[in-house]
């Protein structure tokens, strides 16, 4: 255990050290993750107020609490490697990886880690501020208060395990921008990002429920909403944790399937 804090340690020294270079790609991604829930949280406060103060069941209030949750859940839970996978191979980068007594899974933890630490700076703020401007209306029972870090600590984990198995698709072609958008389009929809679940037809909510996308980022804001009950968030776990056992199962198959057929491409 002492091996692995000290490795995380170097790690995360090396991952600060190399983000702060890049100060002005922190700050854009930054804004994207806050722009696009704002955006979206006007169009459905402006809807909910033009149908008579509400829309299947959200009011302009629960629209403010749902999509400022749903920023902090996405900002937790993202990550790019599966656009960084393919330039890795394209050009060579991931050799020296292999060389490293670690998988280089852990390199990109680290990094990750990071980004969210140095960027909470500012996303702790944004959040005060839209919480401040749009007057969110949410009351969730303690247990849910409590259950709400494990949920997000799962959906994290989860889409980590998720996106890196798709990143690997890389080992067998070196252009998979169609396939990264392909995925996140039906992320957008089945995760509950631009819309909640409840107010899709009943048909696409049951895909919805089948696929991991909800427990990537639905299940932790509706928890956090008080929209469940207790039984309805046990099921939930369970479907996350089975999920995330899946994801890690893939991974690590695609993992030793790929590994022997990587060849580096080189600019």
């Amino acid at each position: 255990m002492s091996g692995w804090i000290g490795i995380y340690r170097a790690q995360f020294k090396t991952s600060f050290a190399q983000q702060l270079q890049y100060r002005v790609s922190l700050v854009l991604w930054l804004l994207g993750l806050v722009l696009e829930p704002t955006v979206v949280l006007v169009v459905w406060t402006t809807v909910a107020r033009s149908h008579g103060g509400a829309v299947g069941g959200y009011d302009a209030a629960g629209f403010a609490a749902y999509f400022i949750i749903q920023m902090v859940v996405n900002h937790i839970t993202f990550n790019w490697v599966a656009w960084d996978f393919q330039e890795r191979i394209r050009l060579g980068n991931f050799s020296p990886l292999l060389l490293r007594p670690i998988h280089p899974i852990h390199i990109d933890i680290a990094d990750n880690i990071t980004y969210k630490i140095l960027t909470s700076v500012v996303m702790f703020p944004a959040t005060i501020g839209l919480i401040i401007a749009f007057q969110p209306a949410m009351h969730p029972p303690l247990w849910a208060i409590l259950a709400f870090g494990p949920a997000l600590l799962i959906a994290w984990a989860l889409r980590f395990a998720c996106e890196w198995a798709l990143a690997m698709v890389a080992f067998w072609t070196t252009q998979v921008a169609a396939i990264n958008n392909l995925y996140y389009l039906v992320m957008l929809f089945m995760s509950g990002t631009v819309v909640p679940l409840s107010l899709l037809p009943f048909p696409v909510q049951v895909v919805a429920g089948i696929l991991p996308f909800r427990w990537m980022m639905a299940f932790p804001i509706e928890l956090l909403l008080g929209r469940l009950s207790v039984t309805d968030a046990l099921l939930s776990f369970g479907v996350q944790l089975l999920w995330l056992g899946l994801s890690l199962g893939i991974l690590a198959v695609t993992w030793r399937i790929g590994i022997k057929r990587y060849s580096a491409v080189g600019a």
